[in-house]
């Protein structure tokens, strides 16, 4: 029978559902954005990992479901937001040329991944680990994947609060982004126990991550907005 904590990401699948939905609506409203479509992906690919670890959860361990988790966690898992970062902070140009260098790692890695044999004898019937891949040196993919990522979202969300910061009336947008930096970073945490086998770490990073990221960008939307409208109903006073 699997753990308690093994249920938690079923919470966290809920949940980017949800954000992805939101995502999506600015987007439509905007009727513009790049990054913002980038975001939307990311979260997505993050529920998409979470919902299979609540599948084997749920009915135990399944081959597809277990590529589908690595390729959707631990290729995808925090390079589509860093690239959606990518989008909103570099030119338009260089973040194309960055798509062209990642993209085609990813799309090599994902094909290694679904045809890597698998080790029978080292699958648990409700628990995830990158160990029951024959292949072990396909999981070499991951660290570069994930610092890209951890370059990018962290640390432009760390460069952006850092810019913010010196405003008091962008001091929103600085909490904001420590919020997001903190939230990226500890999926990664969480991945990096799972090649010791402590999957279950991964699923609480996962949860408590995405929700700091979640509040990062609503604190930033919200208070932008607020500020606007405060600025609107004084011009008209």
């Amino acid at each position: 029978m699997p753990q308690f904590i093994s249920y938690i990401p079923i919470v966290t699948t809920i949940f980017s559902v949800i954000f992805a939905i939101v995502i999506y609506k600015r987007y439509q409203e905007k009727g513009k954005g790049t990054h913002l479509l980038w975001w939307c992906f990311g979260v997505i690919m993050y529920g998409v990992g979470t919902f299979t670890e609540s599948y084997v959860s749920l009915f135990g361990w399944n081959p597809v479901i277990f590529k589908s988790w690595y390729i959707s966690g631990a290729l995808l898992g925090g390079l589509p937001l860093a690239q959606g970062t990518v989008y909103l902070l570099l030119r338009q140009k260089t973040a194309h040329i960055l798509t062209a260098i990642v993209a085609p790692v990813i799309i090599i890695a994902s094909v290694f991944i679904i045809l890597s044999p698998l080790n029978m004898d080292v699958v648990e019937a409700h628990r995830l680990s990158g160990t029951a891949l024959s292949w072990q040196w396909t999981r070499a993919f991951s660290p570069f994947l994930n610092l890209y990522a951890v370059i990018f979202l962290v640390g432009g969300a760390i460069l952006s609060a850092v810019r913010y910061k010196r405003n008091s009336k962008t001091y929103y947008r600085f909490i904001g982004n420590v919020l997001i930096a903190s939230g990226a970073i500890l999926p990664g945490i969480g991945g990096a126990f799972t090649r010791f086998g402590y999957t279950e770490v991964l699923y609480i990073t996962e949860v408590i991550g995405l929700t700091l990221i979640y509040l990062g960008y609503y604190y930033n939307i919200n208070n932008k907005e607020l500020i606007a409208h405060k600025l609107g109903a004084e011009a008209v006073g």
